[in-house]
C-alpha cells in the first residue's frame, strides 16, 4: 500500500517516474491501457496548446483575465484517469486539464473566461462543479457532496482540488475537519505549485509538508510528485478506495510548480527568479510523459507532431466559434447570482433595458 509507506511524517516523496520520464520505481508502475495512456496524453497535449494559446488570446484582448495551467498537467490529468465517469469533480479555477478529461468541452471553457455564463452549463452527464474563485470554499461543497453520495448509498467519490496558498484558508480546516469526522468519500489534492499568487510556500503555513495537515483530521496523507502522471494516477488510485471503504477523506500534496503566472494581471518576475522558473522547466510533466510513451512505442515523434498540428488547428477553430458567439444578452448579467432578483437589481436591469433600447433607436 503506498500510503503505508508513504507516512507523511517521513516527508518521502512518492514518484515513478523521473524527470527524463523513466522509470525509478517498477513496484509501483501501474497497469494502464493503451487507449487510456492515449488519452491520458492527448488531453494533456491539448490543454497545453489551449494554454498557451489562451494567454496569447488574452494578451491580444480577445479574452478576459486567464489563470495559467502549464506545469501542472500531470497533477490533474493522473487522478481523472483514476477515478470513474460517476466520480465527482470540484475544482478551484486552474483545473483547465482535469476538466477536459472530464468531459467539459474546449469551447465551454473559452466561454467561461470569455466572460459568458454560458461556459458553465455542462452536460447532464458532466459531474463537475462551475468554476471556484472563493478561495477554499471548493472544500466544503466537496464535503457536502461527498456526504449526500454517503447518505444516498451511492458508489461515488469526490475529488477536490485547492493551491498550497487555499491550505491557510478556514474552509480547508472546515471542509476536511466535516469530512473527516462524517467518514465521507473524498479525495482532497492540493496542487502546491509553491506560489500563492506572490507568496511562496515558505510562508503561506509553518508545516514542513502540506501532506502532514492530514494528521489532525486523523485521515491518510502523503506527498506525490505532481509532475509524474504515473505517480498521480497510481497514489489517486488507492485514495479513492481507500476512500470508498468508509474510511473517510484522503489528502494528497502534489509537489508541481505553476510555470506562468498567476493570471494574466500578474507578473511573477517582480517575486520569483527566472533560475527558479527553468529548473521546474527541466521537469516538464509533459516532455517525461512524452518520452515514457515513446519508449514504450505507444506514440512516435511523427504521431505526436501531427497531434500538435491537429490540437493547434483545433484549438483556433473552437475559439472563432466563441468569439462569433457575441456578447452575452443583458439580463445574463443579473440572473445567475439570485433566484428571484431584488428590488434594487430589478431596477437596475429595467433601467439599463431601456438605456439598450433607446440607444438601438
Amino acid at each position: 500500500m503506498i500510503f503505508d509507506h508513504y507516512n507523511p511524517l517521513k516527508k518521502m516523496v512518492f514518484q515513478i517516474l523521473d524527470s527524463e520520464g523513466l522509470v525509478i520505481n517498477s513496484k509501483a508502475e501501474p497497469s494502464i491501457s493503451k487507449d487510456v495512456l492515449l488519452k491520458m496524453y492527448q488531453t494533456m497535449t491539448l490543454g497545453r496548446i489551449a494554454d498557451i494559446k489562451a494567454i496569447q488570446f488574452q494578451r491580444q484582448g480577445r479574452m478576459l483575465t486567464y489563470a495559467p495551467n502549464i506545469g501542472q498537467e500531470a497533477a490533474q490529468i493522473g487522478p481523472m484517469a483514476a477515478t470513474t465517469e460517476q466520480d465527482w469533480l470540484v475544482l478551484s479555477f486552474r483545473e483547465f486539464n482535469a476538466m477536459l478529461y472530464k468531459g467539459v468541452t474546449l469551447e465551454q471553457y473559452f466561454l467561461y473566461w470569455y466572460g459568458n455564463e454560458a461556459g458553465s452549463h455542462y452536460g447532464p452527464t458532466v459531474k463537475v462543479l462551475p468554476v471556484n474563485v472563493p478561495i477554499g470554499s471548493q472544500i466544503s461543497h466537496a464535503a457536502g457532496l461527498a456526504y449526500a453520495a454517503k447518505i444516498q448509498k451511492k458508489d461515488e467519490v469526490v475529488i477536490a482540488y485547492i493551491g498550497d496558498g487555499g491550505t491557510s484558508h478556514g474552509e480547508f480546516h472546515e471542509g476536511l475537519n466535516f469530512g473527516a469526522v462524517f467518514s465521507v468519500p473524498m479525495v482532497v489534492i492540493i496542487q502546491n505549485n509553491q506560489w500563492a499568487i506572490s507568496t511562496p510556500r515558505a510562508k503561506a503555513t509553518k508545516a514542513e509538508t502540506l501532506a502532514q495537515k492530514a494528521i489532525a483530521y486523523g485521515i491518510p496523507g502523503i506527498q506525490v510528485d505532481g509532475n509524474d502522471v504515473l505517480a498521480m494516477y497510481a497514489a489517486t488510485l488507492e485514495a479513492v478506495e481507500l476512500a470508498k471503504s468508509g474510511k473517510g477523506p484522503v489528502l494528497i500534496e502534489a509537489i508541481t510548480y505553476r510555470i506562468g503566472p498567476h493570471t494574466t494581471s500578474d507578473n511573477p518576475k517582480i517575486y520569483r527568479s527566472d533560475e527558479e522558473v527553468e529548473s521546474w522547466v527541466q521537469k516538464d510533466p509533459l516532455k517525461r510523459f512524452k518520452n515514457y510513451l515513446l519508449s514504450r512505442n505507444i506514440i512516435t515523434q511523427s504521431s505526436d507532431d501531427e497531434l500538435n498540428q491537429t490540437y493547434n488547428q483545433v484549438v483556433l477553430d473552437t475559439f472563432k466559434l466563441v468569439e462569433d458567439s457575441g456578447l452575452v444578452p443583458l439580463e445574463d448579467i443579473f440572473k445567475y447570482t439570485y433566484d428571484k432578483l431584488t428590488p434594487q437589481l430589478q431596477e437596475q436591469y429595467e433601467s439599463l433595458k431601456l438605456s439598450s433600447e433607446q440607444e438601438e433607436q
